[in-house]
């Protein structure tokens, strides 16, 4: 934050007026579930973006992104827009947003870095534009509820950016809370409580640095199957009014009623809601290894019956399971390619990248890239 300030000064040529910082964040269990109106666990990291802010005069906006060379800029009479390719984007989209709720501000000049990696399913985009909103509303007094910031964010990726992605992201990096879990309910969309995790231990992100080329309709398709089996289900038990609501028993017991790819779509969300209340319930206790078996139980109804997985996310999980250091891996995110999670001991946290990188190279003749993140706290502002 110190250096930050510094290249603020030196650029600017004054103090800034708020420093910023919002995580990245990890969906930890609750592969799907979040438009089925269940659960998820899920985790802010230690990793995250910041920004240093203050307000000026005009309309154009100054901000200086340290990965990047020169100097951008917002015009706030020119946003209705968004350029293709222009990061500025998520920044614009906020504005926006909060235009669209009435609310008033003016120009700014900031910067901003971030150690959230891009493409490495931790949200980078939530982080950015938390952060931001973040800085702006203590420079500009703008009073909304933390769940009414995850909402702006949601319509920056919603109606700016054309992007459907729900409210995980922005709630995990604003209500995330130092070595525990964020527990959501996606029917009432609000978070319920923080779970503390039990100390010692890390998650390791280990990215296959593979997406496979998968159109959007393979996401669509598996929304429909659970739509269509929720309707085989309803037409039993009318009280249902999404797969959160169906049990095992009543699943089984409406099977033959319905196609055998949508039940075993449905067998995921239904026993995924499950393992994140199991989950919940195994912290709670203290027992982190029954917790991590949940990881290596989901990765393979996400394997089998989801059908969301890839041989590459498989050998990552595959090898984490040779390996005594880890208690649980899975994938996390949309699935197809991307990332896998890895609970494990933080003492022996980097030994365990090393010999997981080695056996992926092995396994596959790919490279992965291995990150370390810790559990911690949401986003906030300090004003200077």
């Amino acid at each position: 934050m110190e250096k930050l300030e510094n290249i603020f000064e030196s650029h600017f040529g004054r103090k800034p007026a708020v420093l910023s910082r919002a995580p990245g964040r990890l969906e930890i269990l609750g592969n799907h579930t979040d438009y089925n109106e269940g659960y998820v666990l899920s985790a802010a990291v230690t990793q995250s973006t910041s920004f240093a802010m203050a307000p000026k005069a005009g309309r154009v906006c100054r901000l200086i992104d340290c990965a990047l060379s020169g100097e951008f800029t917002i015009d706030l009479d020119d946003m209705d827009t968004p350029r293709k390719g222009d990061w500025t984007n998520y920044l614009k989209g906020a504005l926006v947003e909060l235009r669209r709720r009435g609310i008033e501000f003016g120009a700014f000049d900031a910067v901003l870095r971030s150690t959230v990696p891009l493409s490495a399913g931790m949200s980078s985009s939530a982080a950015l534009e938390t952060a931001f909103c973040f800085a702006l509303k203590t420079i500009y007094g703008i009073d909304l509820p933390k769940a009414e910031w995850a909402r702006v964010g949601q319509a920056v990726e919603n109606k700016y950016m054309g992007l459907q992605s729900g409210l995980l992201d922005q709630f995990s990096s604003i209500f995330g809370k130092k070595d525990a879990l964020i527990l959501c309910d996606f029917r009432s969309v609000e978070v319920l409580k923080n779970v503390p995790m039990p100390p010692g231990y890390s998650i390791v992100v280990a990215n296959t640095m593979v997406k496979h080329n998968l159109v959007e309709s393979d996401y669509n398709l598996r929304r429909k199957s659970c739509e269509k089996a929720r309707d085989a289900i309803r037409r039993v038990h009318p009280e249902v009014r999404m797969l959160r609501d169906v049990n095992r028993e009543m699943l089984e017991s409406c099977r033959d009623k319905m196609d055998a790819l949508d039940y075993r779509r449905a067998l995921h969300v239904v026993t995924e809601d499950e393992r994140v209340m199991q989950g919940v319930s195994f912290l709670e206790k203290g027992d982190i290894r029954s917790f991590g078996e949940l990881l290596f139980l989901s990765h393979e109804s996400s394997r089998c019956n989801f059908e969301n997985s890839c041989p590459e996310l498989d050998a990552l999980v595959e090898i984490a399971r040779t390996i005594p250091d880890c208690l649980g891996a899975r994938l996390s995110g949309g699935g197809f390619g991307g990332i896998t999670i890895h609970l494990v001991r933080h003492e022996a946290a980097e030994l365990y990248c090393n010999r997981l990188k080695s056996a992926y190279k092995a396994m596959t003749g790919k490279e992965a890239q291995t990150i370390l993140c810790d559990i911690g706290d949401g986003a906030s502002a300090q004003p200077l």
